[in-house]
């Protein structure tokens, strides 16, 4: 009997035979996974079990964990090589002890050496993969949140939002906002007409986008289905799932994840937990014998923010793939095989963003305007900037990635609190393709006023920091995005952040004009005439785009609640005016949303509209092929990917 069978005995433990073994050994080869980590998701072998009756078969020594003898003083030259480590050295007493984590062939290979050298069992102790992993990010604990926040800073510094955000910058930026209001709010007692085409352009543009969202070609649904892709050879996927103050979410979460359609063993969730949220370390810790999750605590560190957590755990990925999904997430079971196909049928696409759909638009006046606005976003606007390839900003969940070209590009921008729109940008200066996809994410949206406020102060204050580090130095640019994505950027990043303080204004400079006795319907001058104008083209455009895309996701009944649009710009206009504020004063605080338990998962009424696109069954045969939309061609380079740590231009 060969070692390898005789260690696979081992593990699959007693009552099974040599042709149980060799049959474990040839699905895991099949498979193309460790037969060490098929046996712990196939065979129910909890890890530290099956490390134990390896070490008892290869004679060596065993520990359940790697004993923290010391401060943490472990900086490895190369962060990304961290998930890969199988080793770590440490001086127990008087001598030098490795504790290991070996494979499969590995344990083989340990067994022969320690028949040809008995001591070895005095200097090496087989220890659980997890312990190894805890103990590294322990130890290099200091040196990954420096990497956190650093990495882009030195790969593209012009891009990093903590060296561009300076105080002048900030406060700059506010004053000359409320400044350029201030002149539009007061143009029409002073006479000043200049103003007039510089006022109705800077909203009139972002509808007219809008408008021709409205025009470009409709993403196409599910096709119909095809048989699915080899699972065999399926990539490694991971995910990152970060969570603070989230125990409340867990079981849900944990549920939603365990739905996905993806080969277990090819599985890594990554649970990505700030380590003083205690509660949610502990609710993340029940889930821990689910061979596919596992969970890194992220040490308390300025900035406490989303982005750094997750550049903290992005050297543990292991995966070809990478996607984030948030604490309130219920991913489509099957989209993981439908992004893989995706990046496999066009290998020049690096990053895929899915759909985000509100599945509790029923709740109230906000969540349904909630809904609309998603929908009219990824249902409408995203697919048309992806035909017209221009800057497309992504969504904060559900954007899948090649992990070597995130790495490659910096991670995410650690102080950025819309990371999700700057990595966009990013993506689109060096030349990168991006997709979107019809399969879906069911998020929640507040239902209070009060955690959607802040939520959106956030937001705004995130696309204030990404329009600022981008602009610094307009010329760098206008020659990564060429004319076409200049404007566009533009148009999409300043029109988000002015169009609903100019809104506001119009309709105050109406009302004033009103109470003043000087609105004559019948007789209306320039400026009347362009308030009304611009408010009707500006909320026509942006209802028209709502109603489209909620019919696009199957939620048509909740056009009516559309029409209440122009009040949700006053509220918006309110949070704008908070994140310039909250922009000059502390622009990298991070506003923690609140979430809570779904109570449903789904988004549609009782009997299903007429087109409805379902979510796929727990375990299904196949995949569901969905239309990938490119948005960025690399331009202007022999190669994208060689270009993407340079500094700008």
């Amino acid at each position: 009997m060969s070692d390898a069978t005789a260690l696979m005995l081992a593990l699959i433990g007693p009552g099974a035979d040599e042709a149980a073994a060799l049959d474990a050994i040839e699905r895991a080869l099949e498979a193309e996974v460790d037969p060490l980590h098929w046996c712990v998701v196939h065979r129910g072998i909890e890890e530290a079990e099956a490390m134990r009756r390896g070490a008892e078969w290869a004679g060596l020594a065993f520990f359940p964990v790697v004993p923290r003898l010391a401060e943490p003083s472990f900086a490895p030259n190369r962060l990304e090589v961290l998930a890969e480590v199988r080793m770590f050295r440490l001086r127990v007493l008087d001598r030098d002890v490795a504790f290991a984590a070996p494979d499969f062939f590995g344990f083989v290979r340990l067994a022969r050496a320690r028949r040809a050298d008995p001591g070895l069992r005095q200097r090496l102790c087989l220890v659980p993969a997890s312990a190894l992993r805890d103990h590294l990010v322990w130890a290099a604990a200091p040196a990954m949140v420096d990497h956190a926040r650093q990495n882009l800073g030195r790969h593209w510094p012009h891009a990093a939002a903590q060296l561009e955000l300076t105080g002048l910058v900030r406060w700059g930026f506010a004053l000359g906002v409320l400044g350029l209001v201030l002149l539009l709010l007061t143009a029409p007692a002073a006479g000043q007409v200049w103003v007039l085409p510089l006022w109705g352009g800077l909203v009139v543009l972002p509808a007219l986008l809008r408008l021709l969202a409205l025009a470009a070609p409709a993403p196409k649904g599910p096709a119909p289905v095809r048989p699915a892709p080899d699972r065999a050879g399926l990539p490694t996927y991971s995910i990152l799932v970060p969570l603070r103050e989230e125990a409340n979410m867990v079981d849900q979460l944990a549920a939603a994840l365990g739905r996905l359609d993806y080969p277990a063993e090819k599985l890594q969730i990554i649970f990505v937990v700030e380590a003083r949220s205690r509660s949610t370390v502990a609710a993340v810790r029940r889930h821990l014998r689910d061979p596919r999750f596992s969970l890194v605590e992220v040490p308390d560190a300025a900035p406490r923010t989303k982005p750094k957590a997750l550049d903290f755990a992005l050297p543990l990925c292991r995966g070809e793939f990478v996607v984030v999904y948030d604490a309130e997430d219920r991913p489509d079971p099957g989209q993981l095989l439908g992004v893989v196909e995706q990046f496999r049928r066009q290998p020049e696409i690096e990053c895929v963003q899915a759909r985000l759909v509100i599945a509790n638009a029923r709740r109230g006046l906000l969540p349904t305007l909630f809904a609309g606005e998603y929908a009219g976003l990824f249902g409408v606007l995203l697919p048309a900037l992806a035909h017209w390839d221009v800057v497309m900003p992504l969504g904060g969940t559900s954007n899948h990635f090649r992990l070597a070209t995130l790495r490659r590009l910096g991670g995410w921008d650690a102080f950025n609190v819309t990371e999700d729109a700057d990595l966009g940008v990013r993506l689109a200066r060096r030349g990168l393709r991006t997709a979107t996809s019809t399969s879906h994410t069911l998020e929640d949206a507040p239902e209070q006023f009060g955690p959607w406020l802040g939520q959106r102060t956030r937001w705004m204050k995130g696309w204030m920091q990404t329009y600022l580090v981008h602009t610094r130095r307009p010329r760098a640019l206008l020659a990564d995005l060429g004319w076409r994505g200049f404007l566009a950027f533009q148009i999409l990043v300043l029109g988000m952040i002015l169009a609903p303080l100019l809104h506001l204004g119009f309709l105050l400079s109406l009302t004033v004009r009103g109470l003043q006795g000087r609105l004559d319907w019948t007789a209306l001058d320039a400026w009347a005439a362009t308030c009304i104008a611009v408010l009707v083209v500006g909320h026509g455009a942006a209802i028209a785009a709502n109603i489209v895309g909620l019919r696009r996701s199957g939620q048509s009944h909740l056009w009516p609640g559309q029409l209440l649009l122009p009040a949700y710009w006053l509220l918006i206009a309110w949070a704008t005016l908070r994140a310039l504020l909250d922009l000059a004063r502390r622009p990298f605080h991070w506003f923690k949303t609140p979430h809570r338990i779904a109570r449903s998962d789904r988004p549609w009424p009782d009997r299903p509209p007429r087109r409805p696109w379902t979510l796929l069954p727990a375990r299904v045969p196949q995949a569901v092929p969905v239309r990938v939309e490119p948005t960025f061609a690399p331009r202007r380079r022999d190669d994208a990917g060689a270009s993407i740590g340079a500094e700008p231009r």
